[in-house]
């Protein structure tokens, strides 16, 4: 299907939430215009942002009358309205398998690598241990979860990649370190050589 002009994305460029759907429009090649939510200033709050986004959270996408917020439910609808079914597989197993990262990039990560990110390059703190463990907790799982795949469902990526990207790859600003994850840098990097890839930017290391 081709693309809608009308796609806009109400974003801020250091979110990793945000990044996630950056990143697979530019997988798809779907033009867009990013519109830049200003955080600091209080923008995500006011009336206007708040009727896209009961919850006052970037990103919101819009494409034609639609108005969608939430970035894992973003994937998902431009999975299935532009993808051509290459992102999200229909047969039960493969969409469970996705699923199944959708909820630990909402959860698991959102609670360990994004916070742990979040306390360092928002907060201006030092890095938080407990944070941290959490965030190495997690680590742990996804290399072993890429022990005979080179993505997180199969041979080829999926939304399950898209979503756990961005904190994952931008974990070491938190203060966790990927030295110990062979399998989660080579990972890392085989989504970076993705054709049409788009990085978010680093921000400094403490």
């Amino acid at each position: 299907m081709t693309a809608s002009p009308a796609i806009r994305l109400h974003g801020f460029p250091l979110s990793g939430h945000s990044h996630r759907v950056s990143l697979f429009l530019a997988l798809l090649q779907l033009p867009h215009e990013f519109i830049q939510v200003d955080l600091a200033g209080g923008a995500h709050k006011r009336p206007e942002f708040l009727a896209m986004n009961a919850f006052g959270q970037v990103p919101v996408l819009q494409d034609g009358d639609l108005t969608l917020p939430d970035s894992n439910a973003i994937l998902v609808y431009l999975a299935m309205q532009y993808g051509q079914g290459r992102w999200l597989p229909s047969d039960p197993v493969g969409a469970a398998r996705v699923q199944r990262w959708l909820s630990v990039a909402a959860g698991p990560l959102a609670a360990g690598p994004a916070r742990a990110r979040i306390h360092v390059v928002f907060g201006k703190n030092a890095p938080d241990p407990t944070l941290v463990a959490h965030s190495h907790a997690l680590l742990t799982v996804v290399e072993a979860s890429l022990a005979d795949t080179d993505y997180l469902v199969g041979a080829a990526p999926s939304l399950a990649d898209v979503a756990c990207y961005s904190y994952i790859a931008h974990a070491p600003e938190g203060g966790v370190s990927l030295e110990a994850y062979p399998r989660v840098r080579a990972w890392l990097a085989r989504i970076e050589g993705l054709p049409n890839f788009v990085g978010m930017p680093a921000t400094p290391v403490a």
